[in-house]
């Protein structure tokens, strides 16, 4: 009797003196996994040591051989092959593997992500040979994503020109390829609403899910929330963050145009973006170009993801100008910390405030509206209070082990083919 399920993901892994590790917020969801899978048998790229040694953007990486349910976890390296050349040498040995791990597992579970070095692609693609059921996931809509920022100047100008040159090639095969696995596949679970928009009626069972690792302790309690409101009415200084990585499908620079815009109104207000990223150096200079250094404090990278939900807890606003449809985990975040999300529009965060409420949206890249309506918000901060209250209501909705026993129920439910 085949048994566990076969996750192949984007990852990446890192091997460091033989031991391999995977970023600690996707060492939770492995946690999360393996309360529901008796195995678990998880695939992933291994990035090249030199790659995480000039990368901008920082991460934790964690053992998982230190993970309480390391024993049940079979780790499958794969090849980081995102260029034509590394795929194309790699691809026969590579796909034999997946092939036999398919075999192996009860259930199977692949992320997609692109074309070009996409193992969960290639998965699909194999399982669909043996005739094995398996389930598509993805966390944003990837074309869009590309093709929106393809072109834009911030990208001309940081990325190589064979990367762009290799994505207008592959571009146009992209969302056929994607739509062609999401029709072969017996489940979708599509994360967030802009992704569920796009793919759901490709698929034969389509579900919208949510990702989050924060848990039921994480939400805002009934103190903080009304400190937070109470100092609304102390004449203290409008609390705005934001948390995550300065590139530009986030729209760092839009929001610092917003920030700049408040302080022209006169607005009292200090603004916070927690994160790194290759942006982080334009940041800084557009902050000093417009005046506005002391009111921005660009922390970079914050390891403490605890420490992270605290600033959020504290501020009065989460400011974001995301440009792609993406399913972004830090605003559902930022609702279990009680802080309303008012940014660009899209499915993903409409959704997610629609039972209770907790956001403002405007037209994206629009940020002169997006600066007016916070303008708004601070001259009635009675209706801003409001807005505070639903967003925690509606970040009772998101913890972690709930929505991964959700998701795992699904897989179960629709795949639940006795293999021999």
């Amino acid at each position: 009797m085949k048994q566990g399920i076969f996750l192949v993901m984007p990852g990446p892994f890192r091997i460091v003196e033989g031991q391999i590790k995977l970023d600690d917020q996707a060492c939770k969801g492995l946690v999360r996994w393996v309360e529901n899978f008796d195995r678990v048998v998880l695939a992933c790229p291994v990035v090249p040591e030199h790659l995480v040694a000039t990368s901008k953007t920082s991460i934790i990486w964690q053992a998982i051989t230190d993970l309480p349910c390391a024993d049940r976890v079979e780790l499958v390296p794969l090849p980081y092959a995102y260029k034509i050349q590394d795929f194309i040498q790699t691809y026969k040995t590579t796909s034999q593997l997946l092939s036999a791990k398919i075999q192996e597992c009860q259930y199977l579970c692949f992320v997609l992500s692109g074309v070009i070095g996409d193992w969960g692609a290639i998965a699909c693609l194999k399982a669909i040979k043996l005739k094995r059921p398996y389930a598509v996931w993805t966390d944003r809509v990837e074309y869009e994503v590309i093709s929106r920022t393809l072109l834009k100047q911030e990208s001309l100008k940081t990325r190589p020109l064979k990367q762009l040159l290799k994505n207008l090639l592959l571009l146009p095969l992209l969302k056929p390829y994607q739509r062609y696995l999401c029709r072969r596949s017996q489940l979708g679970l599509f994360q967030g609403q802009d992704c569920y928009s796009a793919y759901s009626s490709f698929c034969k069972n389509s579900y919208c899910i949510y990702q989050t690792h924060t848990q039921k302790s994480d939400q805002i309690d009934s103190s903080n929330l009304n400190l937070k409101i109470q100092s609304l009415s102390h004449g203290e200084p409008l609390l705005i963050c934001y948390v995550g990585r300065a590139t530009e499908m986030k729209g760092p620079l839009d929001w610092l145009r917003v920030i700049h815009h408040l302080c022209k109104a006169g607005i009292h207000l200090k603004a916070t973006w927690v994160g790194d990223g290759p942006l982080l150096s334009d940041m800084k200079s557009l902050a000093d170009k417009l005046g506005i250094a002391d009111k921005v404090h660009l922390t970079g990278f914050v390891g403490d993801y605890k420490q992270v939900l605290e600033y959020m807890k504290k501020h009065h606003i989460f400011l974001f100008c995301h440009k792609t449809p993406e399913s972004a985990r830090c605003l559902t975040e930022s609702l279990v910390s009680g802080c309303p999300i008012v940014g660009y529009s899209s499915l993903y965060p409409e959704e997610i405030v629609s039972k209770y409420g907790g956001g403002v949206f405007v037209p994206i890249n629009n940020w002169q509206k997006l600066a007016d309506v916070i303008v708004e918000l601070n001259s009635d901060r009675a209706k801003l209070k409001e807005i505070i209250l639903n967003a925690a209501l509606s970040g009772q909705q998101f913890d972690e082990q709930s929505l991964y026993q959700n998701r795992s129920d699904l897989i179960k439910h629709y795949l639940n083919i006795n293999y021999c």
